[in-house]
């Protein structure tokens, strides 16, 4: 599965063009980057820029376009509202997608190395890299500003975790970390009024109110023994959170940052904010998402409703999102559509998939004279068909009459065979891309002996990949036979014939996968590797066909 880290660089310059153009030129150089929004502030003299991609892109692409900063931006002359202290002020790196916060860190730390080592720039690493629990802040981190930072560096207790500790004038220092995402979130309210609005978002905040003597708005703030104004915290985590007036649309909202959706999600703040707002007679009408969002955020809100309503979550992502953007009324104030706001939908790659195809165009496609799609991705999408069908049989058992105290354990099973579904999916493709690497590892030159021999090598990584692959739909196809016995055993007596289809798939997918492992690993040179696997396969083999004929028996018996 393809890690995707999103990075939010803030370069100290938004008002030369020019400048901001051959930085985001250096980012986009990398392949594999997509650049997703480039936002200059005039006043603050700052451009923020967001791109996303793989871990190593994405590290070399910023460091880029922090390099051409580097060239392009004079410190010493610069001026602008907002805090900075380097031409690369920040550089945080955010998990977007099979990656964890540990890994996330690792490039973080790496690509602020480089940054030290190869541009000369003092780098404090923050939040999840930080090296101590004072430089996990920004704000910490950035204190006394580019005209502070000579004294600062001479501090040994601010020594940088990379680069000099000395100034340099024309760059700064720079910033590198690692956090989780920010989603700037605002819900909108039937009312008018900026006060009702702000009661609401010191309701939820973090922050919470500061208490007051008498008149909770025009009384004297309390302090605390440290001479800190005293606060009631708000009930929501992560969260910032104020009230504004909308002269466009006519209405209040919440405007929120929510800074880790890990601790606290969109969906949470939403109904929380419903809530309060209903305390204050007020009712929320919709919301609205400002710039992007992962895919799995919105998968998260449409499960947490369909949940909610007692229904199965084993359904298509599609129909997912769609609960979620009708749930959290994103559609409101303007149409959501999820290609252009959804990271993952943004940075698709737009080459042609098997997947996509249609029905008659799969099979055209396998008909034609092109040796893929072979048997290889055509046993995958017959084991997608048989997840598919044990998926179905639960959705239809979770909603069945009379057995609403049940919906729960047949959406568990739904949701493992969609799991199992999107997984096989994707194995079609990689299939097919398995095969076409073996055919282009087969056509390098092979002129010289240096040739030869990395013409060999590639052919045999290639085989092994191709041997790799139909393994995993074989695994992969078999774990959807649990889901079907479960359905055979406990599922709606009326959809049986399905389950009993969607076994006769898993079983021709593992077998079909076996047949393709079987011919790739007699071109293998590595043959304890193949006649391990090869042992392993025939393990799995085995095991489907008696799993097949334990659900066939079983729904025979009852038919």
């Amino acid at each position: 599965m393809k890690q995707l880290i999103e990075c939010v660089p803030n370069f100290s310059e938004g008002r030369d063009e020019k400048i901001v153009k051959q930085i985001t030129d250096a980012i986009q150089s990398v392949d594999g980057i997509k650049l997703l929004n480039v936002d200059p502030g005039k006043a603050t003299n700052r451009t923020v820029v967001t791109f996303v991609g793989e871990p190593e892109q994405v590290i070399e692409a910023a460091f880029r376009g922090a390099k051409m900063a580097a060239q392009l931006i004079d410190m010493s002359k610069h001026k602008g509202e907002h805090p900075r202290f380097g031409a690369t002020d920040v550089c945080p790196l955010i998990p977007i997608a099979n990656i964890s916060m540990d890994e996330t860190v690792f490039y973080a730390r790496k690509l602020a190395k480089r940054i030290g080592a190869e541009l000369g720039i003092s780098v404090y690493c923050y939040e999840f890299a930080a090296s101590t629990e004072e430089r996990q802040s920004l704000a910490n981190c950035r204190a006394g500003e580019y005209e502070g930072l000579k004294e600062k560096l001479q501090n040994p207790q601010w020594k940088p975790d990379f680069g000099p500790d000395t100034l340099n004038i024309h760059s700064g220092a720079t910033a590198v970390g690692a956090r989780n995402f920010l989603i700037a979130y605002n819900v909108n309210l039937n009312t008018t009024s900026v006060r009702r609005a702000n009661s609401i978002a010191f309701d939820v905040r973090e922050a919470g109110r500061v208490v007051r003597e008498g008149d909770p708005v025009t009384g004297k703030i309390v302090n605390d023994a440290n001479g800190e104004p005293l606060r009631i915290p708000g009930t929501l985590k992560k969260v910032r959170a104020i009230g504004w007036f909308i002269q466009e649309y006519g209405i209040a909202q919440i405007s929120m940052n929510l800074t880790d959706i890990t601790v606290t999600s969109m969906h949470q703040a939403f109904d929380e904010v419903s809530e309060r707002a209903r305390d204050r007679g007020i009712r929320v009408t919709g919301s609205e998402l400002i710039g992007v969002i992962p895919l799995q955020a919105m998968l998260d809100a449409g499960k947490y409703f369909l949940r909610k309503q007692e229904r199965s979550v084993g359904i298509p992502d599609a129909e997912i999102i769609k609960i979620a953007v009708k749930s959290l009324g994103l559609d409101e104030l303007s149409p959501f559509d999820p290609k252009k706001r959804i990271i993952e939908y943004l940075i698709d790659d737009q080459q042609s998939k098997l997947v996509d195809l249609s029905l008659s165009g799969f099979s055209n496609e396998t008909l034609s004279e092109s040796p893929a799609p072979g048997g290889g991705s055509v046993a995958a999408y017959v084991g997608a068909l048989g997840a598919a069908l044990g998926s179905m049989v639960a959705n239809l058992s979770a909603h069945k009459r009379g057995w609403d105290d049940r919906w729960d354990e047949f959406s568990d099973w739904a949701e493992k065979g969609k799991q199992i579904h999107d997984r096989l999916l994707k194995l079609v493709d990689e299939d097919t891309a398995a095969f076409n690497a073996i055919m282009d590892a087969f056509g390098l030159p092979k002129n010289t002996d240096e040739e030869k021999k990395n013409r060999s090598a590639a052919i045999q990584a290639a085989t092994k990949h191709a041997i790799e692959v139909p393994f995993e739909v074989m695994e992969t196809a078999y774990r959807s036979l649990e889901v079907l016995q479960a359905m055979a055993t406990t599922g709606n007596p009326n959809s049986l014939s399905d389950a009993g289809v969607g076994a006769l798939c898993a079983r021709t997918a593992v077998y079909g996968a076996y047949l393709n492992v079987r011919i790739n690993a007699s071109g293998l040179a590595d043959k304890t590797y193949s006649n391990e696997i090869i042992l392993r396969a025939k393990g799995i083999l085995e095991k489907a066909i008696n799993k097949e004929s334990e659900v066939l028996l079983k729904i025979e018996g009852k038919i």
